[in-house]
């Protein structure tokens, strides 16, 4: 059991380490092309910092252990509003864009929805992960537009821009360690599990959200930290997209992924997080303190009711 935690803290450090240089070299690729800050955010640090999850959920659905797929990213959604955008938003007042608070909370909203509505019949399956392929493919032509026209801020750090080998280098070991750390991750999760007589859902909605939800944790807070609010919330709200159109979807497609009634509610508390963001940003396109107090209380409350 002990060498079980062990691999775990090694497989989560694998994940954050990964995604850090994921996220490094691939921004580094896209400042060189001149791509906007908010647009990095909701692709490229959202994808990048969305990669633990992907892996873990995928893996975890190739080896018969899909209740920690869908665990896993609906765990990742709620604690990235909750916890991330809470204790990012208590540091500092966090400037929300205007696309993000017309397009990009909305369709988390919808998607989310259509997770709930195709997840009735207690599983998605494949014809639900083309649904999910199908919204990943609209969203990423958005994307593209929103970059040809320049939205979002334009403003980028000024630090020194990594040459385009180094960046490159660093991108493929990010996803190398990725990859390995999930396996690991995964198969420790899933003995500890089984040791403490806990299901699947408990700890894909906790051990496994918490730690691969610890890359936008980190993210976040540095770049709220460094006045780049755009890349804050748009890698919260991207990667929170990406986990249920490209996770859910890719797993879908792998395996038939068991979405059981439980999930309901930890759906619909994941659907009421994203609500709130809208409604606290909407009028003032700012997130301010009193809303990250709420967002913590929130998720604290969540906890009680998975522990229960």
């Amino acid at each position: 059991m002990v060498l079980q935690w062990i691999l775990l803290a090694v497989g989560f450090a694998m994940l954050i380490k990964g995604a850090d240089f994921f996220v490094d070299g691939a921004v580094g690729i896209a400042t060189r092309f001149g791509i906007p800050q908010l647009v990095i955010g909701l692709t490229i640090v959202a994808m990048g910092t969305s990669a633990p999850e992907a892996a873990v959920s995928i893996s975890a659905a190739a080896k018969g252990n899909a209740d920690i797929t869908i665990g896993n990213i609906l765990g990742s959604n709620i604690l990235n509003i909750l916890i991330i955008l809470g204790i990012t938003s208590v540091i500092t007042v966090l400037t929300v864009s205007v696309s993000t608070v017309k397009f990009e909370i909305p369709f988390l909203l919808i998607v989310t929805a259509v997770l709930f509505l195709l997840g009735l019949d207690g599983k998605i399956g494949f014809l639900d992960g083309l649904v999910f392929i199908a919204l990943l493919v609209g969203y990423i032509i958005y994307l593209l537009r929103l970059a040809r026209t320049g939205g979002g801020s334009q403003e980028e750090e000024n630090k020194k821009e990594l040459k385009l080998p180094i960046a490159l280098i660093m991108t493929g070991a990010g996803v190398a360690l990725i990859i390995f750390g999930s396996q690991i991750t995964v198969n420790a999760a899933t003995e500890i599990a089984k040791a403490f007589g806990v299901s699947d859902r408990f700890i894909g909605l906790t051990v496994v959200a918490f730690g691969t939800s610890l890359p936008e944790l980190v993210t976040s807070i540095t770049a709220a930290k460094k006045g780049n609010a755009d890349i804050a919330i748009g890698n919260v709200v991207g990667s929170n997209i990406f986990n249920i159109i490209f996770v859910v979807g890719i797993s879908a497609l792998i395996t038939t992924v068991p979405f059981t009634v439980s999930f309901r509610w930890d759906l619909m508390v994941s659907f009421v997080a994203a609500a709130a963001l809208l409604a606290f940003c909407f009028k003032t396109k700012k997130l301010y303190k009193w809303a990250g107090i709420i967002f913590l209380a929130g998720y604290a409350a969540y906890f009680i009711f998975v522990l229960l």
